[in-house]
Parts: structure tokens; sequence; C-alpha cells
């Protein structure tokens, strides 16, 4: 039982869609329709009853394929997962512990939105194992929230802040997006002063991206075919530049380190699931549009709503079980086995994500060749052109964060 893996499980509703939000998420309806939950923390509806059933049951199927694994970071993410009614949460919990092999040292993460929390959900989190909470509060500007279309206030961000720290919780991570419309840097700097200030264990400090698609892209973006009227509310490059390098300037002050472009801990706070991502451990993903990546092989989950409540619930009318396993196995989609190019690509463009950047030791055991007789060139062109720092490891320099992308592009040899 020495090979260990990542859980994700997905749970795709909402209060409501902000206007930049591109995940995978739909904004719930009337409770009184009996399908769907609404925004009060004290919520008796709480996420559709059916997709939960549907999700036991692929975890149920599924979990067999990994009986030699033991699971060391679970994340619960959305959409908004502080939507599950306490009793909800623990039958999901429930169906988890029975079907995996959960290590006793696990870190495990729900996300949580302000607004959606009460005292009984917490407490059931505590009970049900629950050690990390990612709280997005996004902006301490209740101008801001309203401009990003959030359902929350920051003194309601406050009081779940306190009343989880009343309740024993002594993991908390704070999403925070700066590059917001109408956003100075002066007021970047103070919502970063004001969480830094509550001392969270953890601050994630995103950068708004305008993804096409979204009421944002048709407000505020740039494409081929028209820009957006209210462009010019957005920051400027430049104020975008000065607020990310402020961030870190900022939060070193207060005792955090910067260990991925975005992402900041005190020291033993590192999200352990995220950088399980970064370093391509093994994970598995449950739940509408959940990613996999196991031996190697990469898939998704369908992100059809229908189709996945239909086909994780395909069992005949005897009940068999072959059934079972080949409607579990129609809701994978995008299937990839990866080449040991495609391998050794990944670990280039996601180790450099994170400070320590990618070990040329570990690489060569990884992969039987070493990282100069690949990459020797673009590397050296790099090096030259200060974005990265090279020795025993490979790594982003401050310049190259800037520029991570053109950085990471090289490494992928088409």
């Amino acid at each position: 039982m020495n090979r260990r893996m990542s859980i994700y499980i997905h749970i795709p509703f909402c209060v409501k869609k902000c206007g930049y939000c591109d995940f995978l998420s739909f904004p719930v309806g009337d409770c009184g329709s009996g399908t769907t939950a609404i925004p009060d923390g004290s919520s008796k509806c709480g996420v559709p009853e059916k997709y939960l059933q549907r999700l036991f049951g692929e975890i149920r199927q599924e979990s067999g394929d990994y009986a030699d694994r033991e699971v060391d970071t679970i994340f619960v993410g959305g959409g908004t997962p502080s939507l599950l009614l306490p009793r909800q949460v623990a039958a999901l919990f429930d169906r988890v512990y029975q079907s995996f092999h959960v290590a006793s040292d696990a870190e495990i993460t729900i996300e949580a939105n302000p607004g959606t929390l009460s005292k009984e959900k917490l407490e059931v989190y505590r009970q049900m194992g629950i050690n990390r909470l990612s709280i997005g509060l996004q902006s301490a500007d209740d101008g801001e929230l309203a401009a990003l279309g959030r359902i929350h206030r920051f003194s309601d961000f406050e009081k779940n802040f306190e009343l989880a720290r009343d309740l024993g919780f002594q993991n908390i991570n704070i999403d925070l997006m700066s590059g917001l419309p109408g956003q100075s840097v002066e007021s970047w700097l103070y919502t970063l002063h004001t969480a830094a200030e509550l001392d969270p264990e953890h601050i994630s400090a995103y950068g708004l991206i305008i993804e096409e698609g979204t009421p944002f892209y048709q407000q505020y973006g740039v494409g081929s075919a028209a820009v957006g009227k209210d462009h010019e509310k957005l920051p400027s490059e430049e104020a975008e530049r000065q607020m990310y390098h402020e961030t870190g300037e900022v939060l070193e002050r207060f005792g955090y380190q910067q260990y991925e472009i975005s992402n900041y801990a005190k020291r033993g706070y590192e999200c352990r699931h995220n950088i399980g991502y970064w370093i391509r451990k093994e994970y598995v993903g449950f739940g509408l549009g959940a990613a996999s990546m196991i031996n190697n092989i990469r898939w998704k989950n369908t992100s059809d709503l229908k189709k996945y409540m239909k086909s994780t619930d395909g069992r005949d009318g005897s009940g068999g079980k072959g059934a079972i396993r080949e409607s579990a196995g129609a809701l994978k989609e995008e299937v990839q086995t990866l080449t040991l190019q495609e391998q050794m690509e990944e670990t280039m463009f996601l180790g450099l994500r994170m400070n320590q950047g990618v070990s040329k030791r570990e690489f060569e055991m990884l992969y039987g060749v070493g990282i100069e007789m690949l990459y020797g060139a673009w590397i050296h062109k790099m090096t030259a052109e200060e974005l990265l720092l090279d020795g025993d490891r490979i790594y982003l320099s401050e310049r190259g964060r800037d520029l991570a992308n053109y950085v990471m592009a090289g490494f992928l040899q088409g």
C-alpha cells in the first residue's frame, strides 16, 4: 500500500454564475423546485440529491481499480461545494472512506464561498476529517465584489473566517484576485494587507483572466471580432505587473513564502494537493468534467450534465455489475496515453510553475536522459535572457515569472 494518489471531487453547482467564471458550474434555481439549492447557508435544499447519487455511484463503481492505492490528498471543488448540506457532506465522505484507503495524515480540502457557510456545516467538516478550507474572498472591497458579481460582502467573509477559527480550523487558504475592473494598485494592496493581517496559513493570488464566452468577455474583453465596451476599466499591463510584484513583497513581510506562480504559504502549509498536479502525481477525479491522470493516461469525465446523470446510473434491468462498469467507462472522454516526450514536456512546464523548479538529477533518474541533452539550447537562451536560473535545478527568475508562458512554450517540442 505504498502507492499514493490524490482524489478530486467536483460539485458543479453555485448560487449564481459570476460574470468572469468559465468553470464547469451551473447556477442553482428556486429551492421550491426540490432539485436545486438556494444561497443561504441555512438552506434546507443543498446540492441536487440526484447528482449526489450519481456521484456516489461513480465513486463506488471506480474505487475497485485503486484498491492498492493510499489516498493522501482529497480536494472537493466546484462550483460551490459549501452548498452541500451537512448531511450531504457526511454522506459524501462516508462513501469516500468506505471506498478508499485514506491516509491518516491526508490533507482534505473543501472550497467554500462566503455566504454559504454555517456553524453546522463547519462542525460537520471537522467531524468528517476535512482539515483545510479554501475560502473565495477575491477582494476586501465591497464595490469590487459587486462588480465581480459575488454574492457576499467582506463582512460575510470575516464572519465565516472567524467562525472557522473558533471551531478549530488551523489550515485556511484565502483566494484573492487582482486586475479587476476599476481596481487600482492601491485598492489591491488594501485587499492584500487585509487578508494577510487575518493570518491565514495560505494565500492564492490570481490575476483575472477574461475568458471568451463569459459575460466579462463581452463587457471587457479584446477579441478578433470586437472590443468590450468597458475594456478601459481594466488596469493597464503596467499596473497588473506592479500588483504582481508587490504581492510577493507584501506577503513576504507577513511571513509567506511564494512556492508557485500564484501561491504563497506559511512554512509547512503549501497545498499538497495542488503540488501533486505540478509534480505529475497520480490522481483520479469524480463528478462532472473531473480530470484524472493514472499510469500516464489522462482523461476527463464528460462535461455534459445529462450524459453524466444517465451514464453513471447504468444498471440494466438485472442490476448487473457489467452494465455498471460499461456505463462508468462511457463517462471518460479525451483519453490520452502520454508518450515519453509528452511526459518529459509536462515535467518541465508544470514543474517550472513552482519556485523550486525542476531537478536535473531527478529528471535524469526518471527518464534516463539529461535535461541539457533535450533542452540545452532553449535553457541557454532563457538563461542569457535572465528568464531562467540554471544550476542543480532549473527555475524561473523573478523576471521569468512575468513571462512564464513564453519560457514554458520553449519546452514543447511539437
